[in-house]
């Protein structure tokens, strides 16, 4: 990831780069398009195999992956994933696609999605969502959040004593953006301001001893809080 010339004096905008996977072109010539400065994309695969190639080649720091893939053994996008993986690649993987299916969301999840989102997204959201899936954030469509909990919450696991270094504030921050919501549709769905969601959010960090949005998901999902 690159992070601008330091010679400047003046810290800029840190370069996430990207392949898009997504067998029509003319929505890899969209996206492209919709996505923002910081964001710089090494290439484009149509089918498994391109995916695989090109992902091995230019190692981005992104990928964004369409579901449902032509090629391969018929695994589409999660067949994408387990192959880089077993290759080693570093690259973090947001699914994008048009289906909000439980099956799909779940099957790409499984198979090491850092998260879901579905094609109704706005360029700037595209573009937030690649930068917070970079720096370790877990992030999903809020109405596609409860597939992901349904799927990995185990009813055994019990709330514990953790709970209660957490404010009542702090524990309605932890769940909304754990289900997958941006610190803005956080702000708003509890009339508060964005700055104030951040400080919270780092508070529940710091308690809970995780280090990012994405630990933060895993935890609330294994405790069944959501």
């Amino acid at each position: 990831m690159d992070t601008g010339d330091a010679g400047t004096g003046v810290a800029e905008p840190a370069t996430v780069s990207v392949v898009i996977v997504d067998d029509h072109g003319i929505f890899r010539s969209g996206l492209r398009a919709a996505l923002g400065p910081a964001i710089r994309v090494l290439g484009e695969a149509a089918t498994v195999e391109e995916a695989e190639a090109v992902i091995a080649e230019v190692q981005p720091d992104v990928v964004l992956l369409d579901v449902h893939l032509p090629g391969g053994s018929g695994g589409g996008g999660a067949e994408v994933i387990h192959r880089c993986v077993r290759h080693g690649t570093s690259a973090r993987f947001l699914a994008l696609s048009v289906s909000d299916s439980a099956e799909d969301v779940v099957a790409v999840i499984r198979a090491g999605a850092r998260g879901y989102v579905t094609k109704t997204i706005s360029g700037p959201e595209i573009t937030d969502a690649v930068q917070r899936i970079a720096s370790g954030d877990a992030v999903f469509s809020p109405r596609l959040a409860g597939f992901v909990l349904d799927a990995f919450g185990t009813s055994s696991v019990a709330v514990d004593d953790e709970l209660d270094r957490l404010s009542a504030r702090e524990l309605e921050v932890m769940r909304l953006i754990a289900r997958g919501y941006s610190y803005k549709e956080t702000a708003k769905e509890l009339f508060i301001s964005v700055k104030t969601i951040e400080t919270h959010v780092s508070a529940v960090l710091r308690k809970l001893q995780l280090s990012s949005r994405h630990e933060l998901t895993r935890w609330a999902t294994e405790r069944r809080l959501l």
